[in-house]
């Protein structure tokens, strides 16, 4: 037996003499996974419903080209950062509560986003804004994983969720072009209409989700020190990603080295305490190191192919609608109009996985889910402006969204498949965690490399430097720019391919082809197991 089958043999007999679940309705079925994809539309539009609003806001708010990816990574950051504490204080307080606390936390920064003055203000706000992004996406996590035992049931809930991501771009872009486009307060309006819509959902996830059900340990006790820890770390090293090409001196500049010093050490301090806490203390870790090693160390490569896979995608779609308003110099709707096809593609392609997953092993999926982003970054990296968009623009939309959806959907169910009941939200923490800070991190590597691209461009053809933002600014080099950070993007999914075909291979079938009955749930497991 494989280590992958023996760590699904254990999560299965615990889950099993866990806490039951009583026999639902068809309503009360669908009521619960619509709550809990909710979560993960907001939790995706509220970054995407502002790229294509992004130059207006840059306008309104004066900030330049190269401090426009704070707008989007403050979110990010906060809400990769804290996914790991509020998971695991989900799984020892409860889900439910995490999940409606959340919510309201997400609603009233989105109110506060909506009155920022200045880019400063904003950027904070946004910040906390992710905090509640944090909550509500794990917290929805387990309460999937525990209302749902292993069956076909949990690989529609799991499918149904991961299509809230296509469904959340899809809707962001709409609401986002729309509003900015057409409501008197223009950008604005996307946070006011996030936080009349994450209000409703507090006050249905409070009549609909089922009451806490703690899982049973005995020390609920957070490991405080770690938290901080790992928190800081993470905010002191994107924040060095994304200030290092506009510091005064760059990367040379004394802060920016010191703050990248500090953060690795930081970061090797959380491992180094929280191997400390679960060899040699009572006190629970924040998260058990022994996670990583499950499944033969499978585990830890699927975080990594999560956290490259979204570098790549989310830069993807920052530079193209760069492309579309600041190059093209499209409107914010014709440019929601181009992007489209990902919303369509991404809700198609969550049914193929629901369909295909208890069929086609999980290596083979995000394999193929990494190809074809690649293969969107790569057409962008050799687009052709005078070329019609259905040659390069709408095939790139609609193969980069193949990766975010398979892989995303896939190493979910994976990551439910070998965490333990009581661990289910602290799982999806640090497989979100990986997700978030990927895209920030993503992000910010590529507009230092965009922004360097650029810039040198710009001074070959103009003979000195000016503004990227600047009218004055060659349209040359801004699509130099924007094909460099491409290039980057595809080197990204390329290295997550090469960890799928190295590492995945006989990961086996990750999702559940029919529903079983209690009594016979793991010994028809087994029998599964063996077979593959």
């Amino acid at each position: 037996m494989s280590a992958l089958e023996t760590t699904d043999s254990k999560s299965d007999c615990k889950e099993e003499t866990g806490p039951l679940t009583h026999e639902r309705t068809t309503f009360n079925t669908a009521c619960i996974i619509f709550i809990c994809t909710l979560a993960m539309i907001y939790n995706i539009s509220a970054g995407v419903a502002l790229s294509t609003s992004l130059p207006f806001l840059a306008n309104d708010l004066h900030i330049d080209e190269n401090q426009l990816q704070w707008v989007v990574s403050s979110y990010t950051l906060t809400s990769g950062c804290f996914l790991l504490l509020l998971g695991r204080i989900a799984d020892l307080h409860g889900r439910k509560k995490v999940f409606i606390a959340g919510m309201a936390w997400f609603a009233a920064w989105s109110l506060g986003c909506g009155f920022a003055k200045n880019a400063i203000a904003l950027d904070i706000m946004r910040g906390f804004q992710g905090i509640g992004s944090a909550a509500i996406v794990p917290a929805a996590i387990g309460i999937l994983a525990q209302s749902f035992p292993p069956s076909r049931t949990r690989t529609m809930a799991f499918a149904i969720f991961s299509a809230g991501a296509p469904l959340g771009g899809a809707l962001g872009n709409v609401s986002g072009s729309l509003l900015t486009q057409y409501a008197s307060i223009s950008w604005r309006a996307v946070f006011f209409l996030s936080t009349g819509l994450a209000v409703a959902t507090a006050l249905l996830a409070w009549f609909v989700v089922d009451s806490d059900v703690i899982d049973s340990e005995e020390d609920r006790r957070v490991d405080w020190l770690g938290a901080a820890l790992v928190t800081v770390g993470l905010v002191l090293l994107t924040f060095v990603l994304g200030q290092g090409e506009v510091a005064p001196q760059q990367w040379k500049t004394s802060y920016i080295i010191a703050l990248f010093v500090v953060s690795i050490v930081i970061l090797a301090l959380f491992v180094a305490w929280e191997h400390y806490v679960e060899k040699n203390m009572t006190l629970p870790p924040l998260m058990r190191l022994s996670l990583w090693t499950r499944a033969g160390g499978r585990f830890a490569v699927v975080q990594g192919i999560a956290f490259l896979t979204w570098a790549g995608f989310t830069s993807w779609l920052f530079f193209a609608v760069l492309y579309y308003e600041s190059y093209q110099g499209l409107s914010p709707v014709n440019t929601m109009i181009r992007l489209l096809p990902m919303a369509v593609a991404g809700l198609i392609l969550n049914v193929i996985v629901f369909l295909i997953v208890a069929r086609v092993t999980g290596d083979i999926i995000i394999g193929i889910g990494a190809l074809c982003t690649g293969a969107g970054c790569l057409l962008f990296a050799v687009i052709k402006p005078s070329a019609s968009y259905w040659a390069f623009g709408f095939p790139s939309a609609t193969l980069a969204v193949v990766g975010a959806d398979f892989i995303f959907s896939s190493c979910s169910l994976f990551t439910a498949k070998i965490a333990l009941p009581e661990e289910q939200s602290l799982a999806a923490g640090v497989f979100n965690t990986l997700v978030q800070f990927g895209g920030a991190a993503g992000l910010a590597v590529t507009t230092v490399l965009y922004d360097q691209i650029a810039k040198k461009e710009t001074v070959k053809i103009l003979g000195h430097p000016t503004a990227l933002t600047d009218s004055a600014a060659p349209r040359d080099a801004l699509l130099k720019g924007y094909r460099a950070a491409q290039w980057l993007n595809f080197a990204f999914l390329m290295a997550a391919l090469g960890l799928t075909i190295i590492f995945l291979r006989g990961i086996g079938y990750v999702g559940h082809a029919k529903v079983k009955a209690a009594s016979d749930q793991e010994s028809q497991e087994s029998s599964d197991d063996g077979e593959k």
